[in-house]
């Protein structure tokens, strides 16, 4: 039993376990923006797309592939508004924040670690370095 609570009380199946949860979540939350807001955009925009009526017959089997392109139709547009209106923007602000933080930190000419700019002698390798505020000018 002790490998057993082990297992289940490791860091990486805690974090799996929150993950999966708030994957649900967040599935639950981009349903309901899609509901609330994107399908009635649509349907102004556009009209609902509607395929159920096609169906294929072959003797007494009835292939209902209409409404399987409905769903792939829905999900296509859904996921191209998603991606315009969440990700991208998402993403964007995200780039920003990553270039704020590559303005505060250089590397070590030396051993290549992240220092912070106005460092004067690397944490890691010990070699003195010129702060970035004070670096000579170079004629090229």
């Amino acid at each position: 039993m002790s490998g057993f609570r082990k297992f289940i009380l490791r860091g990486n199946l805690v974090d799996l376990a929150v993950a999966v949860v708030i994957g649900t979540q967040f599935s639950n939350l981009v349903k309901s923006f899609v509901n609330s807001f994107i399908n009635p955009l649509l349907a102004v925009v556009g009209g609902k797309p509607d395929f159920t009526s096609l169906v294929l017959t072959v003797g007494k089997a009835k292939f209902t592939y209409g409404a399987f392109l409905t769903e792939a139709v829905s999900f296509l547009i859904s996921a191209a508004v998603i991606y315009f209106v969440i990700v991208l923007p998402v993403t964007r602000v995200l780039h920003l924040f990553d270039r704020k933080q590559a303005a505060a930190e250089r590397d070590c000419p030396e051993c290549t670690m992240k220092i912070p700019l106005a460092a004067r002698r690397c944490p890691e390798c010990t070699a003195v370095i010129t702060p970035a505020t004070e670096q000579p000018l170079s004629i090229v």
